[in-house]
C-alpha cells in the first residue's frame, strides 16, 4: 500500500508540474524513464525507517519552527538509531584524531594531546599523498584492516584474523548489499533464496526485492523473548525449498528491532543448522558493543564457528558485520564499517574485490574513525582514561534507558514489551481495537502504520511501525529507540500512556489489565 501511495504522489507532481509548464517545455516530449518501464524491482523496494511517516515527521518539524499551532511543542524522531541526534556526546579521541587528519595543520596546535597526534601521523601515512582527501585502496587503507584484524583477533580470545579477508565499507549496510550481489544467481525455482529473520531491519528486505531474490521470513519468538528456534529455521527452509533455492541464512545479533541477544549455545545451533543445509552465513553483528541485561553476553558467529573443530573452521563460509554507526559511538554521519568473510572461494574474493573497487572506496574520514573503534587508546596513553570514562558513561546510559523503555511501555494498558537485552530498540506489541484495524483498512493502510500516524500527529512522537520490518499475521508492533533522553523518558511515556488510552476509547476497544 506504502508504494501505491508513492506511486500516486509522484503521478499528481508530475501531472502539476506539466500543468506549470515545469515538466515539459513541449506538449509532445514525452520522459524517456517513466514509471512504467523504470526498473520495477526497485518500485518492489521498501525502507520503513525513512518511509512516509518520517517524511510527515519532518513537515511537522518545520511547521512547528514555523510557530504553527500543534498540540506538542517539539517533534521528537525516536524512528531511528541516530544516537548523536539523540543528543549522545561524541567520543572525543576519535574526534580529535578525525580532526587532525581532516586538517594537519592542527598538528602544530597544544591542544590535542600526543597519541592523537601520534595516531593521526600514522594513519595519514596510509594515505595517498599524506591526505585524507585522497582515494584509499578499494578494500580500506591498510593500516586499518591490520588494525581490525587485531581487534577481531583480541575479540575472539586469539583466533587469527587476516586482514586480508576485512573489506572497509560504507557503513555495514554497504557489505551487506555488496554479499547478497554475490550471493544471489539463478532462475525461477533456482532463483536464490535469503533465509532472513521476522522482525527484521528493512534493509534486508529492500535489498533481496532489488535484487529480485526470494526472501525467505523465519519469525523470532516473540512469546520467548524474540528467541531464534531451530524448529523454525527448519519449518522455513523446508517451505522454500518449494518455490527457491535456498542459499543464505542471515542472523542479526544483538537483534534489530527486538533487542534480544543469542546465547553461545543458540548460535552453535544456528550455525550446525546452516552446515547442514548448506547456507551461506550472514552474520549482522553491528550491535555488539550494546548488551545490557544480566546474564546476556555478546559472542561472536566466528568465534562459535571456530571453537567447532577444524572441519566447520576450515569450510563454512561466513561474512559478519560490523559498523561505527552503533555501540558506544553512534557516529552515523561518518559511514564507516568493516565485513570479515572468512573461507570464501579464492575466486570468488577476487570477485568482490572486483565489486567493491567499482565503488572506488569507503569514505576515507569513516576509516579514520573506524580505525579508533577498533584500536582504541591503550592503558598508560593520554587519551586512555578520558576515552574509558565516556566510552562507558554513553553504554552504562543505554542500559539504563533500555530497562526503563520495557518497564515503562509494561505499564500502559494495552501495550507489551519484551526486556531489551542488546542493541538501540524496543518493539513493543500493541492492542489495536476491531474498529482501529477497519478505520486503517478503509484509509488503505496497516492498522500499526495507522495508529502511528496519528501517535505523530497528536503528540510529535516518531516511532517506525512494526508492519515496516515484518511481523507475525495478526499482530501489531512498532520500533522505537531508547536514544531520547533519559531527562525527557518521564514525559515520552506520559504522552505514549494518554495517546494510547485515547486512541483505544476513541474506536471501543478495551486497553486490558495491567
Amino acid at each position: 500500500m506504502l508504494i501505491k501511495i508513492q506511486r500516486h504522489l509522484l503521478r499528481s507532481f508530475y501531472n502539476m508540474a506539466n500543468e506549470r509548464g515545469i515538466a515539459s517545455s513541449s506538449a509532445a516530449y514525452n520522459k524517456i524513464l517513466t514509471l512504467d518501464n523504470m526498473n520495477p524491482h526497485i518500485k518492489n523496494v521498501q525502507y520503513a525507517v525513512r518511509g512516509p511517516i518520517v517524511v510527515r515527521a519532518g513537515q511537522l518539524r518545520k511547521e512547528v519552527e514555523e510557530g504553527a499551532k500543534k498540540p506538542f511543542t517539539e517533534v521528537i524522531s525516536a524512528n531511528i538509531g541516530d544516537a548523536h541526534a539523540m543528543g549522545q556526546n561524541s567520543v572525543t579521541f576519535l574526534r580529535q584524531v578525525v580532526a587532525l587528519c581532516a586538517y594537519p595543520e592542527l598538528l602544530k596546535s597544544n591542544d590535542f594531546p600526543s597519541d592523537a597526534k601520534e595516531r593521526a601521523k600514522r594513519l595519514l601515512g596510509g594515505c595517498g599523498g599524506g591526505s585524507i582527501g585522497a582515494y584509499s585502496a578499494s578494500q580500506g587503507i591498510e593500516i586499518v584492516r591490520n588494525d581490525a584484524a587485531a581487534y577481531i583477533e583480541k575479540r575472539d580470545g586469539g583466533i587469527p584474523a587476516n586482514p586480508n579477508d576485512i573489506f572497509l565499507c560504507t557503513g555495514a549496510s554497504d557489505g551487506v548489499v555488496a554479499m547478497l550481489k554475490l550471493l544471489v544467481a539463478g532462475e525461477g525455482k533456482n532463483r536464490t533464496g535469503v533465509m532472513i529473520p521476522i522482525p527484521q531491519y528493512p534493509l534486508y528486505s529492500a535489498t533481496l526485492s532489488e535484487l529480485d531474490a526470494h526472501q525467505i521470513s523465519y519469525y523470532l519468538d516473540e512469546d520467548n523473548n524474540w528467541a531464534l528456534s531451530i524448529d523454525e529455521l527448519e519449518r522455513s527452509y523446508n517451505e522454500a525449498k518449494k518455490t527457491c533455492n535456498p542459499k543464505v541464512l542471515c542472523v542479526i545479533n544483538p537483534g534489530n528491532p527486538t533487542g534480544q541477544v543469542l546465547s553461545r549455545d543458540n548460535i552453535e545451533k544456528v550455525i550446525r543448522f546452516a552446515v547442514s543445509k548448506g547456507l551461506f552465513i550472514m552474520a549482522d553483528e553491528v550491535y555488539q558493543d550494546n548488551v545490557y541485561a544480566d546474564g546476556c553476553s555478546f559472542h561472536s558467529f566466528k568465534k562459535v564457528l571456530f571453537s567447532l573443530g577444524e572441519e566447520f573452521s576450515s569450510n563454512v563460509e561466513l561474512a559478519s558485520f560490523h559498523s561505527i554507526s552503533k555501540g558506544y559511538m553512534g557516529e552515523c554521519g561518518f559511514r564507516g564499517g568493516y565485513m570479515e568473510a572468512v573461507n570464501l572461494h579464492p575466486g570468488v574474493k577476487e570477485e568482490l574485490r572486483k565489486l567493491v573497487s567499482c565503488r572506488l572506496c569507503p569514505p576515507v574520514t569513516g576509516q579514520v574513525a573506524l580505525d579508533i573503534v577498533v584500536n582504541p587508546p591503550s592503558p598508560g596513553q593520554p587519551s586512555y582514561e578520558k576515552f574509558i570514562a565516556e566510552k562507558t558513561k554513553n553504554l552504562t546510559d543505554l542500559a539504563d534507558k533500555a530497562k526503563l523503555t520495557a518497564e515503562m511501555f509494561n505499564k500502559i494498558p494495552g501495550i507489551k514489551c519484551n526486556a531489551v537485552q542488546g542493541a538501540m530498540y524496543s518493539f513493543p506489541r500493541i492492542t489495536i481495537p476491531p474498529k482501529a484495524i477497519e478505520a486503517a483498512k478503509d484509509a488503505g493502510e496497516a492498522p500499526d502504520s495507522f495508529y502511528a500516524m496519528q501517535l505523530l500527529e497528536e503528540t510529535g512522537i516518531c516511532v517506525v511501525p512494526g508492519s515496516g520490518f515484518g511481523q507475525l499475521p495478526g499482530t501489531h508492533h512498532f520500533r522505537m529507540t531508547i536514544l531520547p533522553p533519559k531527562a525527557k523518558m518521564d514525559s515520552l511515556f506520559k504522552l505514549f500512556h494518554d495517546f494510547h488510552t485515547k486512541f483505544t476509547e476513541r474506536y471501543g476497544g478495551e486497553c486490558g489489565d495491567k
